[in-house]
């Protein structure tokens, strides 16, 4: 599995692989360990509800504890809610990264604070056992079918060894960096997700306070975003600091031609609300920093 990017090869039931333990069979354990099954691999899982274990028992062997599913198996998913939880299921002497070892990897994707991570990474250190934080994007049917976009931060030959389990339960599964950075995707990326339904609402304000249907608002909104796409378009650079010298000159022109256009869309989007009594925060906000979104903050009109 390269530890840049890994889309998965083959097919359910390709054989026999490591097995898998799941921790937490939420809305996205749940869909892990269905997916971990039909891929072929062992399962062990465990979870406080014995309803959500009931769901599996056929197929998996069903434990009583998470020290219990770190004995058995060889990589073991957290999908348990919070911090709290984390450190309840894996901390301490009776925790699963004590009863683990260095034969045992354990895998984070539950959304989780980056003290949390940190911590959790200095006692597995301290324990001698790998583990890697996974940031999942997708939701519980992408779980459920496979299909989850794994954002992985950890050591590259650990992340590698874990190919049969991303192949199991992913469409994609990309390494971001060293251990911390998986989950930090995983923020960024709701970042990105909350702050789109922000424009989407304000939009909706927009349009409903101008008689708009919002029904026929969201259709234009589809078919448009197929055309030009969505959040990731301006996602081109490796760096968000403004343009420089160095950069071709005719992109940034560009750009602060993009720039201008944006702010005369937004200063108009905000006299329309100013004339229909709406409040637009985040269109103020856009429109005052448009210039650093699109890279050109500080340029002159010839774009140097």
């Amino acid at each position: 599995m390269s530890t840049e990017e890994h889309a998965p090869a083959g097919g359910p039931g390709d054989g026999i692989g490591p097995t898998i333990g799941v921790i937490g069979l939420g809305s996205i354990g749940d869909g892990v360990a269905a997916s971990a099954h039909a891929a072929g691999l062992p399962l062990v899982v465990c979870d406080v509800r014995a309803e959500a274990t009931e769901r599996h028992a056929q197929y998996a062997t069903v434990a009583v504890s998470p020290a219990e599913v770190a004995k058995v198996a060889d990589v073991v998913v957290v999908a348990v809610v919070n911090d709290e939880q984390v450190h309840t299921v894996l901390s301490g002497p009776e925790g699963a990264l004590a009863a683990g070892g260095p034969g045992t990897t354990f895998v984070v994707v539950s959304t989780i604070t980056s003290a949390c991570v940190s911590a959790i990474g200095a006692e597995a250190a301290g324990l001698g056992v790998p583990v890697v934080d996974c940031g999942v994007s997708g939701g519980p049917s992408a779980a459920a079918s496979g299909q989850l976009v794994c954002m992985v931060g950890g050591n590259p030959a650990v992340v590698d060894g874990l190919a049969p389990l991303f192949d199991a339960i992913g469409s994609l599964t990309v390494t971001m960096g060293p251990f911390g950075t998986g989950l930090a995707a995983k923020l960024a990326r709701n970042l990105v997700q909350y702050g789109s339904w922000l424009a989407a609402y304000e939009g909706q304000v927009l349009a409903e306070a101008a008689g708009i249907d919002l029904s026929k608002l969201a259709q234009v909104i589809r078919a448009s975003d197929a055309l030009i796409g969505g959040a990731s378009t301006l996602m081109f650079r490796s760096t968000v600091a403004p343009f420089t010298d160095a950069d071709d000159r005719g992109l940034v022109q560009a750009m602060q031609a993009a720039a201008s256009l944006a702010h005369k869309d937004l200063q108009a989007a905000l006299a329309l609300a100013e004339n229909l009594h709406v409040d637009l925060p985040m269109a103020s906000l856009a429109d005052s920093e448009c210039d650093d979104i699109f890279g050109i903050g500080g340029r002159g009109e010839d774009g140097r």
